[in-house]
């Protein structure tokens, strides 16, 4: 892990309409659109990962995509782009998990961490610039806290330390909640103030990992985490910070009155991703109603999965099912032959070599509040129109260059279907069937044109 500087400021202003060189993006905090600066910025960028205790579902995944494309996107439009991505691993549910399941709870977290890695890495987008842990941020968590004890903001109070909402006044600006109405986030009968959230907790008998500090050995609460690692790899000011739209309260209205409660500007947009729902339900490890990532990509491939994150708006819900998928594998397929037809070429494109009038409506698209699905549309009439070079170079942003490129068939296969070949011209068609089936059971299909076959892999 890196350590980053914290940059200047650039020119920002809430923007309208659209324009070729300002980027806008949707931020919670003003409803409305806000303008990045001109290239090449900085734009730093924290993203809330994943808290870690089992495999993560499939709407886990949404920000992790959208925050990789967003960072494409923005580095081939000039940008300086830095992307953090947090990894929680200290938290109530992993000690509740490892409880149940009788293991301990750093064993645990280490162990779904490696599940979280595993998993996103097979949608083939990378990683971010920075993923940082919890336990590797202990010294930086417990400084914020001392810094917010010092400024009156922070006080203990039987073993825990808690902020105290009533000490900033801007408390509710982010999510819209009026501060008297706030519900007790956590119930303690020896906090000054119901709405008061934990910033540190102190070692309970049932749980089996600590920490030191001045107010004795426990662990940090949820919120302060991200707050801690932004500012420790992002500086006290940066530009976007992201995350599922569940976590605009309690998650981020927290945040973001700890980092400015100590003088902090902290983030200057908020972007907050719609949510997957499963039958018209939002889909959630509590709730049980839950499709894994894996078992989604085995099932219809990383490039479906992919396709589908880009048909709906970043912040806006989205459905999910097998009806969803089906579509989105028949969209892959579509862009595969079509791309197939023409040849495989390069993946990669000089900008140079593509008509930048025709480029223009993509990037317009995805520099209006980054929308993929008016983008996938705008693919889709490349696709009809046979401006492959332009489709090639739009889905490398997306990770699906792959579509642009045909998969080599074994060598075994090879030899099956020129078998097939020598059958069909002995009209031996008992045999030349055989042989087809036996390609397709291998997960091969057998295409036959006029200058002979071609092996493609079913997807």
């Amino acid at each position: 892990m890196r350590s980053i500087a914290t940059r200047p400021s650039s020119d920002w202003s809430e923007g309208s309409g659209r324009s070729i060189g300002r980027v806008k993006i949707y931020d919670t905090s003003t409803r409305g659109l806000v303008e990045l600066p001109e290239p090449p910025g900085p734009i730093r960028m924290y993203f809330c990962g994943p808290t870690v205790y089992q495999r993560i579902h499939v709407g886990n995944a949404r920000p992790y995509i959208l925050s990789m494309w967003l960072r494409r996107w923005l580095a081939d439009r000039g940008y300086d782009v830095t992307l953090v991505e947090n990894i929680t691993d200290i938290n109530d549910k992993i000690y509740d998990a490892a409880r149940a399941e009788g293991t301990p709870s750093i064993e645990l977290a280490e162990r779904a961490t490696r599940w979280y890695v595993e998993d996103t890495d097979l949608l083939e987008l990378g990683r971010p610039d920075v993923e940082p842990l919890v336990t590797e941020t202990m010294p930086e968590i417990v400084g914020l806290i001392e810094e917010l004890v010092e400024a009156d903001l922070a006080y203990q109070a039987q073993g825990d330390v808690y902020f105290r909402v009533s000490g900033f006044s801007d408390y509710g600006c982010l999510s819209g909640q009026r501060p008297e109405e706030v519900q007790d986030q956590e119930p303690n009968a020896a906090k000054e103030d119901r709405r008061d959230f934990a910033l540190w907790k102190g070692r309970k008998d049932d749980e089996d990992a600590c920490w030191p500090s001045p107010w004795g050995d426990g662990r940090p609460g949820w919120h302060i985490e991200c707050s801690a690692m932004a500012e420790k790899f992002l500086g006290g000011a940066f530009e976007i910070h992201g995350g599922g739209l569940d976590l605009v309260f309690p998650h981020h209205e927290n945040e973001l009155a700890q980092s400015r409660g100590v003088g902090r500007s902290f983030a200057k947009i908020w972007m907050h991703n719609g949510l997957l729902q499963l039958t018209g339900e939002k889909m959630s490890k509590s709730l049980g109603n839950i499709a894994t990532l894996r078992d989604v990509v085995d099932q219809w491939g990383r490039e479906a999965v992919l396709l589908y994150f880009m048909t709906g708006l970043w912040r806006n819900p989205i459905d999910f099912s097998q009806d969803a998928m089906s579509a989105a594998a028949a969209q892959v397929e579509s862009f595969r032959n079509a791309l197939r037809s023409a040849g495989t070429g390069s993946s990669a494109v000089e900008a140079s070599a593509v008509s930048e009038a025709v480029w223009r409506p993509f990037v317009e698209a995805l520099d209006d509040d980054f929308n993929t699905a008016e983008a996938l549309a705008i693919l889709h009439g490349w696709r009809t129109a046979g401006e492959y070079d332009l489709l090639r170079r739009a889905l490398e942003i997306f990770g699906l260059a792959s579509l642009a490129v045909g998969d080599a068939a074994p060598a075994e296969l090879v030899a099956l279907a020129e078998a097939r070949e020598d059958a069909r011209a002995a009209k031996d068609f008992e045999r030349a069937d055989s042989l087809r089936n036996e390609i397709e059971r291998c997960g091969w299909d057998v295409r036959d044109g006029a200058h002979g076959f071609e092996l493609v892999r079913r997807r």
